[in-house]
C-alpha cells in the first residue's frame, strides 16, 4: 500500500471532530493501520488508537501524535476547509476546526508508520505509535494511561512527538529542557444576589464583579511578576445573565494559567485565589467564590542528552542550520504524561508549516504577529507541502535514532 498523504491530510482536515469525538478520525486511522498489516488497539482513553511494530531485539521507541479539533469556525478560504459542526461539552452547537494542525500530525505519524513498515530491514526494535484524543483538554494522555496503554504495549525507552507551528516549511524547532510551559484550567464562579436591572442597589451585581476580576487579574504578571520571568494569565472567556434587564445570581470566568515549573504555578495560582476572593469581599459577596481547577498540565521538558541526539540526527539528514531554537513555548502539551509515567526521555519538537518565502516578507516587514497566523487562529492554514513531508522524515530520523540497526 502506498498512503496518499495530501489526500488524506485533507480528508483529516475537513472532519475534525472535538475532543474525545474523534471516532471518524480513529476510524480513519485503523483503516490505514490495517491496510498496513498492522494490529492495533482502538478505543483507548475512549477513542485513542495505538498499534505496534515488532521488530526484533533492540530499544522500544514511542511516537505520538494527537488527534483533536477546536470550536473554530475556519475562515482560511481553503478549498479543503472545514465546514464540521460539533456539539461541546456544555450541549452548544459550535463550528469544528483543525486550527491546531492536529490533522497534520496524525497524517505524518501515518506517513512515518508506513515508511517505518517498508524499511524493516534496516532497523531492529519495536516502534509503538500513539493517536490520542482529546489534547486540546489535557486529557487524552492520562485517559490512555488509565485504560491500560502501558500494559497493553511495551513500555517505552523513549518518547517522541512534534508539533506543527507557524515557522518556515521545512524548519525543525527544539531545545533542551523547558520546551512548553506548565499550565492549569480554572473555572472561577463568582456568586452575587441577582434581581431587577432597574433596582441594582438591592442586588450583588456579579458582572461588575467579574469585570473588576478581570481587570485586577491583569496586573499579576505585569506588577507582581519579574519581568524576567515568563507568566501568562489570561481570562478566556466570561458567562453571565441571559436578559438586559435582569442582574444574574452569578458569573463565570475561565482562566488560563502558564508558568515554567511548579515553584512558579504555586506563587501564580496564590495571587489568582487572593485577587479573585479580594474582588468579591470588595463587592459584598455574601458567598465565597469558586475555583475549581479543571485540567492541570506539567512543563513538557526535553531531556538534554536525547534532545542533542535528534539535534545532530536532524542536522545530518536535513542540513545544517535547518534546526533552530525557538524558545519556550508558552503554550502546553500533555504528550510529557507518557514519558513522566514510564520514567523515560522525551523529545518534543515544532515543525514548520508556513511557505518560507511569505514568513521571511513578514520577518523583513515586522509583522510576523500580524501577517502570519497562529495555531488556534481560523485563518491558521499549514502549506501542505514540503510540510507533510518533512513532518514523516522528521518522525522517521528521529525513530531511527533511538531504534537499532538490523544485523
Amino acid at each position: 500500500m502506498t498512503i496518499d498523504l495530501e489526500a488524506l491530510y485533507f480528508d483529516l482536515h475537513r472532519h475534525p471532530e472535538l475532543s474525545f469525538q474523534e471516532t471518524r478520525t480513529a476510524g480513519v486511522v485503523v483503516q490505514t493501520l490495517a491496510a498496513l498489516g498492522l494490529e492495533y488497539v482502538e478505543g483507548l482513553g475512549k477513542t485513542g488508537v495505538a498499534t505496534s511494530i515488532v521488530n526484533g531485539e533492540g530499544p522500544v521507541v514511542w511516537l505520538r501524535a494527537d488527534m483533536d479539533g477546536l470550536p473554530v469556525e475556519e475562515r482560511s478560504g481553503l478549498e479543503y476547509a472545514s465546514t464540521a459542526r460539533g456539539v461541546d461539552p456544555a450541549g452548544q452547537d459550535v463550528p469544528v476546526m483543525h486550527a491546531c494542525g492536529h490533522d497534520l500530525h496524525v497524517t505524518a505519524l501515518l506517513g512515518a508508520l508506513e515508511r517505518l513498515v517498508s524499511s524493516k530491514d534496516e532497523w531492529s526494535g519495536t516502534v509503538v505509535a500513539v493517536f490520542q484524543p482529546a489534547e486540546e483538554y489535557g486529557a487524552g494522555s492520562q485517559a490512555m494511561i488509565a485504560d491500560g496503554v502501558f500494559e497493553r504495549f511495551p513500555k517505552p525507552d523513549i518518547v517522541l512527538g512534534q508539533h506543527v507551528t507557524p515557522l518556515p516549511a521545512g524548519t525543525i524547532g527544539v531545545r533542551p529542557g523547558t520546551q512548553m510551559a506548565a499550565s492549569d484550567g480554572l473555572t472561577v464562579t463568582l456568586l452575587g444576589r441577582g434581581g431587577h436591572g432597574s433596582r441594582p442597589h438591592s442586588t450583588i451585581d456579579p458582572v461588575v464583579m467579574a469585570a473588576a476580576t478581570v481587570m485586577r487579574l491583569q496586573t499579576i504578571v505585569s506588577r507582581e511578576v519579574d519581568p524576567r520571568d515568563v507568566a501568562v494569565v489570561t481570562v478566556g472567556s466570561i458567562h453571565a445573565g441571559l436578559k438586559n434587564n435582569i442582574i444574574p445570581a452569578e458569573a463565570r470566568l475561565e482562566l488560563s494559567l502558564r508558568y515554567p515549573d511548579d515553584e512558579a504555578r504555586s506563587r501564580i495560582m496564590a495571587k489568582v485565589e487572593r485577587v479573585v476572593r479580594a474582588e468579591a469581599q470588595a463587592s459584598g459577596a455574601e458567598e465565597q467564590p469558586i475555583i475549581a481547577v479543571d485540567h492541570s498540565l506539567p512543563p513538557t521538558i526535553n531531556d538534554a542528552d536525547a534532545t542533542a541526539r535528534v539535534t545532530r540526527a536532524f542536522d545530518d539528514a536535513f542540513g545544517t542550520g535547518t534546526v533552530v531554537d525557538p524558545g519556550m513555548f508558552t503554550g502546553s502539551e500533555d504528550v510529557s504524561w507518557f514519558a513522566r509515567e514510564a520514567g523515560v526521555p522525551l523529545v518534543f519538537w515544532f515543525w514548520g508549516g508556513v511557505d518560507p518565502q511569505l514568513y521571511a516578507a513578514a520577518l523583513a516587514a515586522g509583522t510576523l504577529e500580524r501577517d502570519i497566523p497562529t495555531n488556534h487562529s481560523p485563518f491558521f492554514a499549514p502549506v501542505p507541502h514540503p510540510t507533510i513531508e518533512r513532518g514523516v522524515d522528521a518522525l522517521v530520523v528521529a525513530a531511527r535514532e533511538f531504534l537499532g540497526t538490523s544485523a
